[in-house]
């Protein structure tokens, strides 16, 4: 084995992490290879790799991140129109590590700033959808190839929607007060000290508001992977069925939860004989269309404006599950 690929599986995927599990479950009278063992196997690996990763990668991304506050981001972005600068706002939403929800008041000062429609959709697209620390935990799961391939896909449904919703001119779809609403410009240098204590609070803030999502997920992940009949997912989801990229696409709108709740369950599907687009479908609905964003966002725009966001989000997702199902095999 290549030094790469070594590093990938001790480091990313923590094998180590996996065989110490599993000897814990044989130790305390478990069978790993038993629905019960495997599934407690399955649940006590996956929260441990997951915190660890997610711990590490918020500081190192959130350090980052505190070279592009929002105001600087805002400064970033303005004066610039056309696909580059739709796809510079995408490419900046993925350092922020938000869920859906607390980008909305970014949008919202972005909007009050002046900034296109264009441009602060993509960003409000891409900050849930793709974030670097999402690249490290897929590639822990599953592989480089479907990690780069998400990120490289939600960008597109970025940098695509914004500028569909942009040419829509629908600048008036936007509530009174958001044009109102007063723009802060305190970007001020941090020292050294200040960006790791930025790091380390919001490693903190994030742990705080994501853990549920993560321990709900993994257990979902669990019974999918060893309690449920393989031949029941393939029914419902298999990609083979046309409806399958559309069901898990409404299976994911009603859930609110970060990426990071959402990998083990899309794990588990893959391990069932899911497709990958239909598994990229359920994941980016969860992430970009989740029903408390909608609720939050329909305050902030009129509803033509929200349908047309749903209208081309939606059409994104479906389009992409559809062409990752008919080429699952150059990834898995």
């Amino acid at each position: 084995m290549n030094i790469f690929g070594w590093l990938n599986d001790q480091l990313l995927r923590m094998q180590w992490l996996s065989d110490l599990v599993t000897a814990g479950v044989s130790a305390a009278g478990l069978d790993p290879t038993s629905r019960l063992g495997g599934s407690v196997q399955f649940f006590v690996y996956d929260v441990i790799k997951i915190f660890i990763l997610l711990s590490v990668l918020i500081f190192a991304i959130s350090y980052v991140q505190s070279f592009f506050p929002p105001e600087r981001t805002r400064r970033i972005l303005g004066g610039r129109s056309g696909i580059w600068a739709n796809t510079l706002a995408a490419l900046l939403g993925t350092i922020t590590p938000f869920c859906s929800c607390s980008s909305i008041p970014i949008f919202i000062g972005f909007t009050a700033a002046g900034l296109p429609l264009a441009i602060t959709f993509s960003f409000l697209i891409s900050s849930p959808l793709v974030d670097l620390a999402s690249v490290i935990l897929l590639a822990s799961i599953f592989n480089w190839p479907i990690a780069l391939a998400y990120v490289a896909v939600g960008l597109v449904v970025a940098v695509v929607g914004g500028t569909l919703i942009g040419r829509a001119g629908m600048e008036d779809q936007v509530a009174e007060f958001v044009r109102s609403v007063p723009v802060q410009d305190n970007d001020q240098t941090m020292t050294r000290i200040e960006r790791l204590a930025f790091a380390r609070d919001q490693v903190v803030e994030i742990v705080h508001r994501v853990w549920p999502y993560v321990l709900i997920g993994v257990a979902i992940g669990a019974a999918i992977h060893n309690w449920v009949p393989a031949d029941i997912i393939t029914a419902l989801l298999g990609q083979e069925n046309w409806w399958s990229v559309p069901l898990a696409t409404l299976i994911g709108i009603p859930m609110y939860a970060d990426i990071f709740g959402t990998l083990p369950i899309a794990e588990a599907l893959v391990a069932k004989g899911v497709g990958l687009g239909t598994v990229l479908a359920f994941m980016m609905a969860v992430t970009a269309l989740s029903l408390p964003s909608i609720i939050m966002l329909k305050r902030v725009v009129k509803t033509p404006l929200l349908m047309l966001f749903l209208a081309v989000v939606t059409g994104g997702i479906l389009g992409i599950g559809v062409l990752f199902n008919a080429v699952t095999h150059w990834f898995i």
